[in-house]
C-alpha cells in the first residue's frame, strides 16, 4: 500500500505516533520517516521525545521551539476576535493545529518529502485541521493517516509496536486523553465520557480547586496596545512570559476550569474539560476593552463576525479566504482598543472592575446624571418622535383594519 517515499510525520511521543514509523515503513512501503516534534510549551522532556523516535525508526528526529509563534502569531489573533467556541471554549488546541501543519509542511519542502503524515483518528476534529491546513498551504502534498485506517485497539497498537522494539508504556497508562500546550490542557476519556460525573480534583494542573484558593482577592491589571496584551500589572512582558505569568495567577484562584458537551466537527457530541485561565481572563478583559474603545454599531456587528472567525478556527480553516478577510475586518477594528483592564480575581471569578484608554469614548459630561451633566435633553423628544414614526404609523394602519 505504498503512497510515499518520504514522509514528515508529526510527532508526539505517544504510543500512536511512534508505532506509525514502523507502520508506514512495514505496511505502506514508506522509505523514509522523519520525525517533527513542535515545542508549544507542553512541558515534555523533548530529548528523550527526540531520541525516542530515532529508536523507533526515523531516520531523522526533529525537535521545533515555536512558543513565541503560536502566542503572537495564533493566540494573539484570537484575542483580538474574542474567539471562544460556543462561547466558552477558547480554542487552545485548535490553535496549535494550523502551526503545527505549516511547519509539517515547510520540513517537506525542505527535505524534498512528498508527503506529511500524523497520528489522528477518524474520529476527533485534529485530523481535520491537519488534512486541511496542509491542503491550503500545499495542495500537491500526500498526506497519510494511518490511524485512521489501521483499525487496531490500543492493546493491539501496543503489541504491534513491541514486534519493532518500541516498548510498551512502562506504567499503567492514564485513563485519561490529555492535550497541552502554553495555552492550557484538554482532558477527556476515561469516566470523564459519562456528562453525570463530576470530574475528579486529579485532572487538574492548572488551576487550583476553590478550596484551595487564597482567601483574599488579588487584582490584576492587563495593558493592551492595538488589542494585543502587553502589560501585566504595568510590567511589559514578551508573549510567552505574559500568558505564563497570567496562566499562574488566574490559576491560583481556580479561575479557567471549563466543563462542557462539545459539539465536534465529525457530527458528534464529546464532554470536554479544559483548563485555559490566561486566555478566559485576557479575551475577557480585551472585550471589555472594546466596549470602551469601539463604537456600538462596530461593537455589534463584531460579534458576529467573531462567531464565524471562531467557528473556522475550530474547522480547520485557518488557511482559507475568508478568514483572511475576516483578519482584515479585525485587524482594522483593534487601531484604537489600546488600554488597560483591572480585573479582582477571586474564588474562581476573575471580575472587572475598572478599566482606561486614551481612546475612550465614554463622555463623563454627557454620562452623568449630576449638576454637570451636558446632554440636551430636549433634543430627546424630537429624536424620540423620528425614531418611533414608523411604528406609529403601523399602529394607526393597523387600528384602521
Amino acid at each position: 500500500m505504498g503512497r510515499a517515499k518520504k514522509v514528515v510525520l508529526a510527532y508526539s511521543g505517544g504510543v500512536d505516533t511512534s508505532v506509525c514509523i514502523p507502520y508506514l515503513k512495514q505496511e505502506w512501503g514508506v522509505e523514509e520517516v522523519i520525525t517533527l516534534a513542535a515545542d508549544l510549551g507542553q512541558g515534555d522532556e523533548l530529548e528523550p521525545i527526540r531520541e525516542k523516535a530515532l529508536k523507533s525508526g526515523a531516520s531523522e528526529s526533529l525537535v521545533m521551539d515555536v512558543r513565541d509563534s503560536f502566542i503572537r502569531d495564533y493566540a494573539f489573533p484570537a484575542i483580538q476576535a474574542n474567539a471562544l467556541y460556543e462561547n466558552r471554549y477558547p480554542l487552545g488546541t485548535a490553535l496549535a493545529r494550523p502551526l503545527i501543519a505549516k511547519i509539517l509542511v515547510e520540513v517537506a519542502e525542505k527535505y524534498g518529502a512528498d508527503a506529511i503524515a500524523h497520528g489522528c483518528t477518524g474520529k476527533g476534529n485534529d485530523q481535520v485541521r491537519f488534512d486541511v491546513s496542509t491542503a491550503a498551504l500545499s495542495p500537491n502534498l500526500k498526506i497519510l493517516a494511518p490511524a485512521r485506517e489501521w483499525g487496531m485497539s490500543r492493546e493491539e497498537t501496543i503489541a504491534y509496536g513491541e514486534k519493532f522494539g518500541i516498548p510498551a508504556p512502562v506504567k499503567k497508562s492514564s485513563p485519561y486523553s490529555i492535550d497541552k500546550n502554553l495555552l492550557g490542557r484538554s482532558i477527556e476519556a476515561g469516566i470523564l465520557e459519562d456528562p453525570t460525573v463530576e470530574p475528579p480534583e486529579e485532572i487538574y494542573e492548572m488551576t487550583k480547586a476553590i478550596t484551595d484558593t487564597p482567601n483574599e482577592p488579588e487584582y490584576l491589571e492587563i495593558g493592551f496596545d492595538q488589542g494585543i496584551p502587553t502589560t501585566v500589572n504595568g510590567e511589559a512582558k514578551n508573549p510567552i512570559e505574559l500568558i505564563e505569568t497570567v496562566n499562574k495567577i488566574a490559576g491560583n484562584h481556580g479561575i479557567g476550569r471549563i466543563d462542557m458537551i462539545e459539539n465536534r466537527l465529525v457530527g458528534i457530541k464529546s464532554r470536554e474539560i479544559y483548563e485555559s485561565p490566561a486566555m478566559i481572563v485576557l479575551i475577557n478583559a480585551h472585550r471589555d476593552l472594546e466596549s470602551l474603545t469601539l463604537t456600538a454599531d462596530i461593537t455589534q456587528y463584531k460579534r458576529g463576525i467573531e462567531q464565524t472567525y471562531t467557528q473556522m478556527i475550530y474547522n480547520g480553516l485557518w488557511y482559507s479566504p475568508l478568514k483572511a478577510a475576516l483578519d482584515a475586518f479585525i485587524h482594522k477594528t483593534q487601531e484604537r482598543v489600546s488600554g488597560t483592564v483591572r480585573l479582582k480575581l477571586f474564588k474562581g471569578n476573575a471580575a472587572i472592575v475598572g478599566r482606561k484608554s486614551e481612546n475612550t469614548l465614554y463622555t463623563p459630561d454627557l454620562a452623568t446624571y449630576g449638576a454637570e451633566d451636558q446632554f440636551d435633553h430636549k433634543a430627546a423628544e424630537g429624536f424620540i418622535y423620528v425614531w418611533g414614526l414608523p411604528t406609529r404609523i403601523w399602529a394607526q394602519k393597523e387600528k384602521e383594519n
